[in-house]
């Protein structure tokens, strides 16, 4: 039985954990679809260091911080989502641009490298702002090294994220994670239920 085609584009960054959590909910969207998800990626945080800082340093007010704290342990408990303490950030761009080569890798190796960027930061707790873990991560996705250093030095990946933020802004998209179906936009942890409307009402009405 061929599955319906959905397509859906998504804007994410691998340092949100509300990102983590959308994805989970969209890929779920496999049982009823043939999933064609285009991948925006848009550094959040470029102001972050690299060698990781202490999520202090994003100075939201402690009051909101503690909101948006256990709002991300319900849904990842929702999720059956086992998240290490979020207690630091850092700057994702040599993950983004890590993220935009493996594209060219073929989907499996894509996915395999996207699924690690997350748990990575996230599950274990990793710095995915350090070289060293993205080359690692790369390597376990079988990722040739090469592409990995052109991901860093080819400019056309940069060029892929600044037209992430140009059409980010055609969309209107206020923060991560954003998910466009068709002319539906939906922002923030979305429910799956949500998800499943806007791609019956996207699917039926093509």
């Amino acid at each position: 039985m061929n599955l319906p085609e959905l397509k859906v584009t998504v804007f994410s960054d691998y340092i949100c954990p509300f990102c983590y959590v959308g994805h989970h909910r969209l890929m779920r969207l496999r049982d009823q679809y043939d999933l064609k998800i285009n991948w925006r990626f848009l550094e959040i945080h470029p102001e972050r260091s690299a060698e990781g800082e202490p999520v202090a340093s994003l100075e939201y007010p402690s009051e909101q911080w503690n909101q948006m704290m256990q709002n991300l342990e319900a849904v990842a408990r929702q999720e059956g989502i086992t998240m290490a303490e979020h207690n630091f950030t850092t700057n994702s761009r040599d993950a983004l641009l890590l993220s935009e080569a493996a594209k060219e890798q073929g989907r499996e190796k894509f996915y395999t490298l996207h699924e690690k960027l997350f748990a990575a930061f996230f599950v274990d707790g990793k710095n995915i702002g350090d070289r060293t873990i993205l080359r690692e991560l790369a390597a376990e996705s079988t990722i040739d090294e090469q592409a990995v250093e052109l991901a860093w030095q080819d400019n056309k990946y940069q060029q892929r994220i600044n037209a992430n933020y140009h059409e980010a802004r055609h969309h209107e998209i206020q923060a991560v994670p954003s998910f466009i179906f068709g002319d539906r936009k939906l922002t923030g942890v979305v429910p799956e239920e949500r998800m499943r409307s806007a791609a019956g009402e996207l699917v039926s009405s093509d």
